[in-house]
């Protein structure tokens, strides 16, 4: 097929793109970093500037790189829970505020009160929560907060849609990344709005993840090309993980673990994410809050590359005693949804040296990976046994050898690290035409490379360690409400 799509995933840490073929080949590939802000307790901002400045490079990279005359469309994705505030014309009235701010807990605590899990469950299907990164949360913290912000604030938009607003000058969103907002039709639920006066107007209009939003902007490579709403990272990834029908299961790895399982079967469970149905699929979603952001912090500790990092974990020898990791470096997220745990070493001894922390961190990751997928197969009504897993966090053959142990299955590793990047660009072919539906692209256009199959015989040593880690979190719970 003589076309190309390009597909950007905003995310938490850096701007990501792939160019494709028609095929699924990677023509080339762009990454860019950007920084968050943490200068105060709960507080984790980004400059929206910044993720603009990463579109417009990755445009720019492929541009020299590739003949860009059969370009067909432009898919975005991005980091959700992520807001950012602008004004009538489309510019920032203040920082955005990311899915890793706590800041708003109280707000969400009072919000959350006010809305039953009867009523919750006929509007999502599910008692998903209203949690500190929920977008009413965060317009309640800013109209308490920073009453003249709110004031100024015309749209609140999530990453995706204000870089699409950049590229093309036009507004717009999707059902799916508004979860929390919108009713199981895919419909804002106007009774829950209600709670923050002001909200319902600021929110974007909702279609499908291949609705053309409009066309990039003169000045900019690829100018002329049309650019499709997309989806959230979690979405996104989920397609170029190579999940879309039901049963399949993914294991996104990122700077958060999101697993997620797709199902048409709902089993209302506390935790657990129950997006809206969408072109059929149902997907039942349990992110964590610090995956590969956790593998990061002990890295910078150790004075090593993440990457190094991973690495040096593998010198860990058999029998060698691991200290156990909870990775709630800033809360936790699902499954329990507690902003106030925090990280902690269990079992340090005077033999513990750098490879044994490093070993800890990747074992407590995938240890919360599972807490997680109890959750979600109880919430999709079915056992899962193999997983499709991507991410920048999958490159690791250590890390997913681990996880297939903790968790028990079989692991399928994509071929396209950047699979939100290779989903959003799925959507962009869906979105211009060369594929009719979802599953058929997701089927010809993701590629794997490595299979990981569960050790039988360290089955035994990671129950122990599960039922330690559960029991850990449960003890370091009063600690931690004193603080």
């Amino acid at each position: 097929m003589k076309f190309s799509l390009i597909g950007i995933d905003v995310g938490t840490t850096a701007t990501k793109a792939t160019l494709i073929d028609g095929d699924g080949r990677e023509l080339a590939h762009f990454a860019r970093p950007h920084a968050t802000d943490r200068s105060a307790p709960g507080k984790a901002e980004q400059s929206p500037a910044a993720w603009m400045e990463g579109v417009a490079a990755a445009l720019r990279h492929f541009a020299d790189r590739a003949d860009l005359s059969g370009l067909a469309g432009i898919g975005l994705c991005s980091q959700v829970n992520t807001h950012v505030f602008v004004d009538g014309a489309g510019t920032p009235v203040r920082p955005a505020i990311t899915w890793q701010d706590t800041r708003a807990a109280p707000d969400a605590a009072r919000l959350d009160a006010a809305v039953t899990a009867e009523r919750k469950t006929e509007w999502f299907g599910g008692p998903v929560p209203i949690d500190a990164s929920h977008a009413l949360s965060r317009m309640a913290f800013v109209a308490r907060t920073e009453p003249e912000a709110w004031a100024r604030t015309r749209h609140v938009l999530l990453p995706k849609d204000f870089c699409a607003l950049q590229l093309t000058g036009e507004i717009a969103a999707d059902p799916v990344a508004a979860v929390g907002l919108v009713d199981s039709a895919g419909a804002y639920v106007g009774p829950l709005l209600e709670l923050v006066p002001g909200a319902a107007g600021r929110l974007p209009p909702l279609f499908p993840f291949h609705h053309t939003v409009g066309r990039v902007r003169p000045g900019l490579p690829g100018a002329g090309a049309p650019v499709m709403v997309g989806d959230m990272d979690a979405w996104g990834g989920m397609f170029g993980c190579g999940v879309a029908e039901d049963g399949d299961a993914m294991y996104q790895s990122g700077t958060s673990e999101i697993p997620g399982i797709v199902s048409t079967t709902v089993v209302p469970t506390p935790g657990v994410i129950l997006f809206p149905p969408y072109a059929g699929i149902r997907m039942h979603a349990a992110p964590t809050q610090a995956g590969g952001a956790s593998l990061a912090w002990v890295a910078a500790l150790l004075g090593r590359t993440p990457e190094a990092a991973a690495a040096l974990a593998g010198e860990v020898g058999e029998g060698e005693a691991v200290p156990l990791f909870l990775p709630h470096l800033a809360g936790e997220r699902a499954p329990i949804w507690d902003a106030r745990s925090r990280g902690t070493f269990a079992r340090l001894d005077g033999g513990v040296g750098p490879a044994h922390l490093a070993r800890s961190v990747l074992e407590g990751v995938a240890l919360s990976v599972r807490w997680a997928f109890e959750a979600l197969q109880h919430s999709a009504g079915r056992r899962i046994e193999a997983a499709r897993i991507g991410g920048g966090g999958s490159r690791s053959d250590l890390w997913c050898q681990i996880r297939a142990d903790v968790l028990g299955m079989r692991l399928e590793r994509t071929a396209v690290p950047a699979a939100a990047a290779l989903g959003a660009a799925i959507i962009a072919g869906v979105g211009c035409g060369a594929f009719e539906a979802l599953a058929p692209a997701v089927r010809q256009l993701v590629r794997y490379d490595r299979e990981f199959l569960p050790d039988a015989g360290r089955r035994g040593y990671y129950e122990d360690r599960y039922g330690h880690y559960r029991a850990l979190y449960e003890t370091m719970v009063p600690f931690n409400a004193r603080f």
